[in-house]
């Protein structure tokens, strides 16, 4: 079992930068593969980046090349998700989630879910 918590969202302006955590309980974690998501109103959820339990290789959507950065500290069981040059429609509820081994970009692939954080980029 795997449990996880998000902080580090909220409020920002277009192009300044934000950093989630997403802290991880659970034994598995060193060997989890842990994805970050996004879900703004009215949309799906979708994927934004992910990394192995080893913390190689990386994936990330193509809207978030470049301007976001996975990472993890399986010292610390967390993973990170740099956000740079945000633009308003980064605004979000992020999720991170956690499945064995792997890294995917489809979310039914990923068994645990943390609760959420929010992150608003304003004009």
């Amino acid at each position: 079992q795997v449990q996880l918590v998000e902080s580090g969202g909220g409020l920002v302006q277009a192009g300044g930068s934000l950093r989630l955590s997403c802290a991880a309980s659970g034994r598995i974690f060193s060997r989890a593969a842990m994805g970050w998501f996004r879900q703004a109103p009215g949309k799906e959820r979708e994927f934004v980046a992910a990394i192995s339990w080893s913390g190689s290789p990386t994936s990330y959507a193509d809207s978030m090349k470049g301007r976001f950065t996975i990472s993890r500290d399986n010292a610390k069981n967390t993973v990170y998700l740099q956000m740079n040059t945000l633009k308003p429609e980064d605004t979000a509820v992020y999720y991170c989630a956690a499945r064995a081994f792997v890294i995917s970009q489809d979310k039914s692939e990923y068994a645990y879910w943390g609760q959420g954080t929010q992150v608003t980029v304003s004009s």
